[in-house]
């Protein structure tokens, strides 16, 4: 069992009910905003309902690390200060379902920037025409989204 990013690209407007609960649930309340999930079958049916808002891919130990360092705040929404070691110790954990992102005592979503440069595909289709969906790409999008 693996980790998955999820990473949501369109808006609220004209949301279905059961999807902006399943989007609210999974804690991507607004454009641009990632969360990281456990693969299970419960998760993999609440992101195949929301997959026309949200992009996401396995996660890999190079973006978990760039999303702590860079992104991660504590509850009080401060930047969290966390050293080099501390992190690539963590990651390599997290990754094994060895630990959480509450033992940092971090925010469990990670609010990101529109990418630089845009999105050089469309935001209305999956994968091969657009950013939507199981996107191979995702990890390069959350790069320049930094």
């Amino acid at each position: 069992m693996g980790k998955i990013i999820l990473l949501r690209i369109r808006g609220m407007v004209d949301v279905r009910r059961e999807i902006k609960k399943t989007l609210d649930m999974l804690k991507l309340r607004k454009k641009f905003v990632a969360v990281i999930v456990n693969d299970t079958k419960e998760m993999k049916g609440m992101i195949d309902r929301a997959k026309d808002y949200l992009a996401y891919q396995q996660l890999d130990e190079k973006t978990l690390i760039l999303l702590l360092t860079k992104r991660a705040k504590l509850i009080g929404n401060k930047d969290a200060k966390i050293d080099e070691k501390t992190i690539s110790e963590f990651a390599k954990k997290f990754l094994d379902n060895k630990a959480e992102l509450e033992d940092l005592k971090i925010k469990t979503f990670f609010s990101l920037h529109p990418p630089r440069g845009g999105f050089k595909k469309s935001i209305k289709y999956a994968y091969p025409k657009g950013v939507l969906g199981n996107n191979k790409d995702l990890n390069k999008l959350i790069e320049r989204m930094l």
